[in-house]
């Protein structure tokens, strides 16, 4: 018998449309002959199935079961292409643990620290990984430009802390454009990061499952044609994005060994995409997204295809892995 799976898009943040771009190619490369997908809609308290024809019907957020005419669906597994919340800080992976129902990203605690940039970098810091210096400042308290000075050097990215897409980020190389900066960045998020910028080559490395096997996707090297990676390089056609990225044998290795060894100690699971900085032979880490883009333009899919692996496979896999009630 199929299972009924729930493909979960859309969500709170700016990264909507990205999400719902995602879901419809999860939608229509999970394999029909062992599952049966249902696009679910969540933004707000607003829980809906659209069906093929453009017609909604609510979920219910009591149970995620769904109401159809003269039938009642139970979904057996979720799909998660929520991008940013609550999709990828571990709200719907609590909600979904309190319900017994398997998912396909990273479980609550996971989501909820690798979603906060500065809590996941000093955590993989932990571990002997290099990552820039920052400094976080809160809304609430005010902030002091003569502090910060003293704190990091120019240039820096300020970004909020939690969210994705590079929503609300600034590249700042005068003390002069850092408060129109802060306030583009608290008007995403009540905390932001400063965050030291090295120079070099952002390299991005997907991780996921593979014939019962954990491996790493070819390397894909990002080249932006504006100041930085920013939303518009990113789904506006301003960056190339070169895959399989040419680097040498041993920091490509550097990069693929970092990269399990980090998704084994953050307990990730599902497809992972991790994102460095290559600054001469030092690797510097940048983020990690535990929900990163499915689109057949995005990055992960690229570096499946590189590799042979079908968008069938890697979805289907991410599916069938996605474990039971805990």
């Amino acid at each position: 018998m199929k299972r009924k799976i729930a493909v979960v898009a859309g969500g709170d943040s700016k990264e909507y449309e990205i999400s719902m771009m995602s879901a419809s190619v999860v939608l229509s490369h999970l394999d029909p002959s062992k599952f049966e997908p249902y696009l679910v809609v969540i933004r707000g308290k607003d829980w809906y199935y659209s069906d093929p024809g453009g017609l909604n019907y609510p979920v219910s957020i009591e149970d995620f079961s769904l109401d159809l005419p003269g039938r009642k669906i139970f979904f057996d597994g979720i799909f998660i292409a929520i991008h940013g919340t609550p999709g990828e800080d571990g709200k719907l992976q609590g909600y979904f643990d309190l319900l017994g129902l398997p998912y396909t990203s990273c479980d609550q605690a996971t989501s909820a620290i690798t979603f906060h940039k500065y809590f996941c970098n000093h955590y993989v810091s932990s571990f002997g990984v290099r990552i820039a210096r920052s400094v976080v400042v809160h809304s609430m308290d005010g902030v002091h430009i003569e502090t910060l000075q003293g704190s990091v050097g120019l240039p820096i990215f300020v970004k909020p802390v939690r969210g994705g897409s590079s929503v609300g980020t600034s590249k700042v190389k005068t003390w002069d454009e850092i408060g129109p900066a802060l306030e583009k960045a608290f008007r995403e998020d009540s905390q932001v990061m400063l965050e030291e910028y090295i120079p070099g080559r952002e390299i991005a490395c997907g991780v996921a499952w593979n014939k019962g096997k954990l491996i790493t996707l070819p390397l894909t090297e990002i080249i932006s044609k504006n100041e930085f990676f920013d939303y518009e390089a990113k789904y506006e056609g301003k960056s190339e994005e070169i895959t399989p990225a040419v680097l040498p044998h041993r920091m490509a290795a550097e990069c693929c060994d970092t990269s399990r060894m980090l998704y084994q100690l953050l307990n990730c699971r599902g497809i992972v995409r991790f994102d460095y900085i290559l600054n001469g032979s030092d690797l510097f880490f940048l983020e990690v997204n535990t929900v990163p883009g499915f689109s057949e333009l995005s990055i992960v899919p690229q570096q499946a295809l590189t590799a042979g692996i079908s968008l069938r496979e890697l979805f289907t896999e991410a599916m069938e892995r996605a474990p039971g009630p805990r």
